[in-house]
């Protein structure tokens, strides 16, 4: 649910004419700090070999605009990323701005650890996506704004897979006969130690055959249209069109090496993709399945309950959400889609005219995560995907593992 609009606030812009006093967002009062104000933004994005040049060369070009605000990176390593800020925040410190994974954005809301953003941010005024735009309430206040989303498309090789399936039984056909000797047609994650991985996969089956993991308050995980997509994953396990056994990096570098068709994967994998071998002739299509309907990788911009800079953060958002500076940031993000709709220049979509496959893609994606359990997420993920293992090795039905797994989940949250 939206929240209703609240007044905009005036907007608080640090451009060269800002004064160097800044006021702050602490409970205690304001205060008033001399010289250009020094913010953190953490992103698990500046430690991309391939995108993080770039996000930094955009925030850069922030600081080179303004008198009154820097903005630095903090450094924290991906794998730890998540939990790392959020143990920061939860002790009362961490960084000022924060670009989030849904999961970790959900968790920090309900915890109380990010400033409400309704005063700052009129969706309407500034034509949000409204797509992705809903997954930023709890309890109907604002607490952050897209700061990119990469929708999940069907990559294919174009030189194995000529013509992309647009349906299932096609996506099946084309599968098993592109898999011939070492070239398989298909891969994705499916063990237990690559666990987020392959919740990421089941995620576009069970939403692409209009399933969804929750009605936003109650569990539905054995719902019929979940085991319908999670059946579908199975045939295309059982088909004997993927590399079985290989994890993502195995698998990921036999595509840049023809030796894989098909894969469903996000926009961050075109950057990826084409620096491991910039001459892989490969495109993209929406995911063949029943419903347009697919995850993507919501990462909003949030700011730190604990700041004492808040205005200044605000400033950052502000600038970041103006359309010439959301071009710039798609231009640097590549494949990515911004918080509001944006055009494409002519120089990108003449090097990959595939790109605004995954911006037609934005309104109809969504966040890996169960809606309405944002924070026990992990724990409800962890038991889907155990059981969805086991029956991929045919120790139960599709049935039977979505059963169990409603049974156990509800323990966790709670039944209805």
């Amino acid at each position: 649910m939206h929240a209703t609009p609240r007044p905009r606030r005036a907007l608080f812009l640090a451009g060269a004419a800002t004064t160097a006093l800044i006021l702050t967002g602490c409970s205690g009062g304001a205060e008033e700090a001399e010289g250009p104000v020094t913010l953190t933004f953490a992103a698990s994005t500046f430690g991309d070999p391939g995108l993080g040049p770039r996000l930094q060369a955009f925030v850069d070009e922030f600081n080179a605009s303004q008198d009154g605000v820097i903005i630095e990176p903090a450094s924290v390593p991906f794998p730890t990323f998540g939990q790392t800020v959020l143990t920061q925040m939860g002790g009362g410190e961490g960084p000022d701005l924060v670009r989030f994974d849904m999961p970790e954005f959900s968790t920090a809301a309900a915890a109380g650890l990010l400033e409400p953003l309704d005063d700052v941010i009129d969706a309407a005024e500034l034509g949000l996506q409204p797509g992705p735009d809903e997954y930023l309430f709890v309890d109907d206040a604002r607490y952050g704004v897209i700061h990119d989303t990469s929708n999940y498309v069907m990559f294919y090789n174009a030189d194995l897979v000529p013509e992309p399936p647009t349906t299932f039984d096609e996506f099946l056909a084309t599968a098993q006969a592109t898999t011939q000797g070492d070239v398989y047609g298909l891969a994705f994650r499916q063990t237990q130690a690559e666990e987020n991985g392959v919740w990421q996969d089941i995620f576009n089956y069970v939403y692409g055959f209009g399933g969804q993991w929750s009605d936003g308050e109650n569990l539905t995980l054995d719902d019929p249209k979940n085991v319908e997509g999670l059946e579908a994953f199975q045939t295309m396990y059982d088909a004997d069109v993927i590399p079985k056994g290989a994890d993502a990096a195995t698998f990921r570098r036999m595509f840049a090496q023809n030796l894989v068709g098909m894969e469903l994967n996000n926009g961050g994998y075109v950057v990826a993709t084409k620096g491991t071998n910039p001459d892989l002739n490969f495109s993209v299509a929406p995911i063949p399945f029943p419903v347009r309907a697919q995850g993507a990788i919501m990462a909003p911009i949030v700011v730190n309950a604990n700041s004492e800079y808040k205005e200044a953060a605000y400033t950052y958002i502000e600038w970041m959400l103006q359309p010439e500076q959301q071009q710039k940031l798609q231009e640097a993000l590549g494949a990515a889609s911004m918080a509001t709709p944006t055009e494409r220049s002519a120089e990108s979509l003449e090097e990959m005219p595939f790109l605004t496959v995954f911006d037609e893609l934005t309104n109809t994606s969504a966040p890996q995560i169960v809606v309405g359990f944002g924070p026990q997420t992990p724990e409800i993920r962890s038991i889907v995907v155990r059981e969805v293992i086991a029956a991929l090795q045919g120790q139960q039905t599709m049935q039977e593992a979505m059963e169990r797994a409603q049974a156990e989940a509800e323990g966790i949250v709670g039944a209805p």
